[in-house]
C-alpha cells in the first residue's frame, strides 16, 4: 500500500498519465501544467486548503464543490476542473498533490527536461530560481525544470531533489545534526 501513490505506474502516475493524454489530446499541455503549477502554489501557501485535500472527514461532494469553486476563482481549464472533479468523486483528492508532481515530471521528461523539485523556507525570487535553474543545468548536463514550494519548516536554506539524488542544505537538517552531534559528545 506504500507505493499506492508514487511512481508512474502507481495511483498517482496513472491518473497523471490519463491527463497528459487528454490534454496532448487537446493541445492544452502548457495550460494544464500552469494551472496545475497555480494549485499546487496554493496548496503550499494555504493550510485550509491542505486540510480541505487530506481530510478524510470532510465528504467527496462537499471537497468537489469547493475545488470546483476555487478552480473556477482563478480560471482554470475546463480540463483541469473535469480531472478535479473525478479525482474527488473517486475519494483520491488526497493525492492531488502526487498526480500534479507525476504530470510535471513526465511533461517535463516528454520535452527532455530533467525535473527538480526545491523547497525552500520562503519563496524564491525570479533572480534566485534562474540562477537555480542555471546551476542545476550544468550539474545534470541538460535543461532543468524546477517545481518550486515553500516548506516554512526548514527554517532557512534549500532541499533540492534531482532524479534519485537529494541536497539538502536546510538549516532545520543542520540542527538535527547538531543534536545527534551533541548526544554523541555527552
Amino acid at each position: 500500500m506504500a507505493t499506492e501513490t508514487s511512481g508512474p505506474t502507481g495511483l498517482a502516475g496513472r491518473y497523471a498519465s490519463a491527463l497528459f493524454e487528454l490534454a496532448d489530446s487537446q493541445k492544452q499541455l502548457d495550460a494544464v501544467a500552469a494551472d496545475l503549477g497555480t494549485l499546487r502554489r496554493m496548496m503550499d501557501e494555504s493550510a485550509d486548503l491542505r486540510r480541505l485535500v487530506a481530510s478524510p472527514v470532510i465528504g467527496r461532494d462537499a471537497q468537489g464543490k469547493a475545488m470546483g469553486a476555487l478552480l473556477d476563482a482563478v480560471g482554470a481549464t475546463a480540463l483541469v476542473r473535469s480531472f478535479t472533479g473525478v479525482v474527488c468523486q473517486n475519494g483520491r483528492l488526497r493525492d492531488l498533490p502526487a498526480m500534479i508532481t507525476a504530470y510535471l515530471a513526465e511533461l517535463a521528461r516528454r520535452r527532455g527536461e530533467t525535473a527538480a523539485e526545491v523547497v525552500s523556507a520562503t519563496p524564491l525570487s525570479e533572480a534566485q530560481m534562474t540562477t537555480l535553474s542555471e546551476t542545476l543545468r550544468r550539474l545534470v548536463g541538460n535543461k532543468v525544470s524546477v517545481n518550486a514550494r515553500v516548506d516554512a519548516d526548514l527554517l532557512g536554506g534549500l532541499i533540492v531533489k534531482v532524479g534519485s539524488r537529494m541536497f539538502d542544505s536546510s538549516v532545520r537538517t543542520k540542527l538535527q545534526r547538531l543534536r545527534l552531534a551533541m548526544k554523541g559528545v555527552g
